[in-house]
């Protein structure tokens, strides 16, 4: 081969390379132009020099996800045991009772009864039942913001003990789901209506995060005997660690209106912290 011959050779190749650098500096910048613009990038002819330019590789699954260190920490949800008989009381620190409201919301008593808690800066438990809540949202609102506890009441005020298990699920679930909506969080705490528990209803409440919580005393106002005999059965069965029921719909709740506006400033008088519950979690 002579030198001319070579020297050609020579020259030819580099043109090549020049010419391929070229190609992939223009897909590089059209793929820049794309991703500002958000059109589709024009794909260059592949050039004579060689193959097109290789794409680029999507990054790993994990470099997607968030780093460990930022966000809340992830925490597993607890499921509570399965009970073979409801709470009856409750723990707390020095004189504490809780004061239960059932069968709400119903907006011509809830909101009086939430103005006298308001009134003493105390807070309570409302065990609502799903076709209410879903009625009333802003009265769950309320109690979320005024920091009452909700729990579940069942969606139709059944006889659980009559019910097959997918019925009581769904009474369970249904509520679950409008109290979360409207309160903001799903309840921690179920109670079974007129107090009439089975198997089905403790299994079925821990697999839905909640524990079961009856009462201590009942003041039996569904009766309506009077605002006094409310009063009455309210203080002399008042004791650290007292859970009382009263309702807040299911009928005429006037004299439970009433009542709370008596019994409630002589249990603080009394040295009594009226709260709500813990959850167990052992």
């Amino acid at each position: 081969m002579t030198k001319d011959q070579l020297l050609t050779r020579l020259l030819t190749r580099r043109r090549a390379l020049l010419a391929g650098a070229a190609a992939c500096a223009a897909a590089g910048t059209a793929g820049v132009l794309a991703a500002v613009t958000g059109e589709e990038p024009v794909r260059p002819a592949a050039s004579a020099a060689g193959p097109p330019a290789r794409r680029a590789l999507k990054p790993s699954a994990y470099r997607l996800q968030p780093l460990t260190g930022y966000g809340p920490p992830r925490t597993a949800s607890h499921r509570p045991l399965v009970r073979h008989e409801p709470l009856l009381r409750v723990s707390g620190r020095g004189r504490s009772m809780v004061l239960t409201f059932d069968d709400g919301p119903d907006p011509r008593y809830t909101p009086d009864i939430l103005d006298t808690l308001a009134e003493y800066e105390v807070r309570a438990m409302f065990f609502v039942c799903g076709e209410m809540a879903a009625d009333h949202p802003d009265l769950l609102a309320r109690m979320a913001d005024e920091g009452h506890a909700v729990g579940n009441h069942t969606w139709s005020h059944p006889l659980l003990t009559r019910l097959s298990r997918g019925r009581i699920r769904s009474e369970m679930e249904r509520t679950c789901d409008v109290i979360e909506k409207a309160y903001g969080e799903r309840p921690v705490w179920f109670r079974a209506p007129y107090g009439a528990w089975n198997r089905a209803a403790f299994q079925l409440g821990a697999e839905l995060g909640m524990e079961p919580l009856a009462w201590t005393v009942d003041t039996l106002d569904w009766t309506t005997p009077g605002t006094r005999s409310i009063v009455k059965r309210v203080e002399h069965g008042a004791a650290p660690g007292v859970v009382v029921l009263s309702h807040d719909a299911g009928g005429d709740r006037t004299q439970s209106v009433r009542a709370l506006r008596d019994y409630l400033p002589n249990l603080l008088d009394s040295g009594y912290h009226i709260t709500v519950p813990r959850r167990q979690l052992t």
